[in-house]
């Protein structure tokens, strides 16, 4: 299917079509945020601060114009539903606005995290949920060099070319696409293999996700996840991520495989 029959059909809110022998839901109903749970850092889990998120026509927006500042208000829209096997597709772009108070490693920076904790199973304090994230980064003439499409994983490792990957994040093979230019974003996730795409090219095989104690970070509820180093993560919730700099996200849908 072509990308442009494919916005015409998200733009009538279709919540379901078949594609390559799979059948895709719509993630996003058009209208508000029902079926989804916001979880801001330093707020409970459900406040929408200031109106992070917002629902608008075809789109999911990270919106920052109510914001007095950031404050290390790093924020994830979840899935209420978790997923196993699944083949995600989405579209995301860069706006202008970023928050001048926010960290410089978030500036033109967000993703969407899998096999993800629960944001009720998070405390306020905590920024990141335990997942691994695909990330996405827009070009910045100040950093040259970046690339999308890259693996993250806070509070986790991962395999990769057969060997246990314990760094922090894990670069692609596609460059930065420069801000306010819409990408085509696709996410695999079968029986523990990890498959990332961007505009149609794999950028990332990788497999086995499992959970690092040591990267646990401040804020954790470590109780939650005593006993459990190097037990993998099979399924999980999905979340748009809030890093600081305004993105929109269009075009959510999802198979399970």
């Amino acid at each position: 299917m072509k990308l442009k029959q494919f916005a015409i059909l998200s733009c009538l809110v279709l919540t379901q079509i078949s594609l390559a022998n799979e059948t895709f839901t719509s993630l996003y109903n058009g209208n508000d945020l029902s079926g989804w749970t916001v979880k801001v850092h330093g707020h409970p889990t459900g406040d929408n601060f200031a109106g992070t998120f917002k629902a608008q026509g075809d789109r999911i927006v990270v919106d920052y114009t109510d914001y007095p500042r950031f404050n290390n208000r790093f924020a994830h829209l979840y899935t209420n539903k978790t997923y196993q096997n699944f083949h995600l597709i989405l579209e995301y772009r860069f706006l202008s606005g970023f928050m001048s108070d926010a960290p410089s490693y978030a500036k033109l920076n967000s993703g969407v995290m899998f096999v993800s904790q629960s944001p009720e199973s998070m405390p306020p304090q905590q920024n990141w949920p335990v997942s691994v994230e695909m990330q996405f980064l827009a070009d910045d003439p100040a950093n040259p060099g970046r690339t999308t499409g890259n693996m993250c994983s806070p509070g986790t490792d991962v395999v990769y070319n057969n060997k246990l990957f314990t760094e922090h994040c894990l670069r692609s093979s596609y460059p930065a696409v420069p801000a306010g230019k819409w990408v085509k974003a696709e996410l695999i996730v079968k029986d523990g293999v990890v498959k990332q795409i961007i505009n149609g090219q794999t950028v990332l095989e990788y497999k086995n996700p499992t959970i690092n104690i040591g990267k646990l970070i401040k804020g954790y509820n470590a109780s939650l996840f005593k006993n459990k180093q190097s037990q993998r993560l099979t399924r999980g919730h999905i979340a748009l991520q809030s890093e600081g700099h305004p993105i929109e996200f269009r075009n959510i849908m999802i198979a399970e495989l």
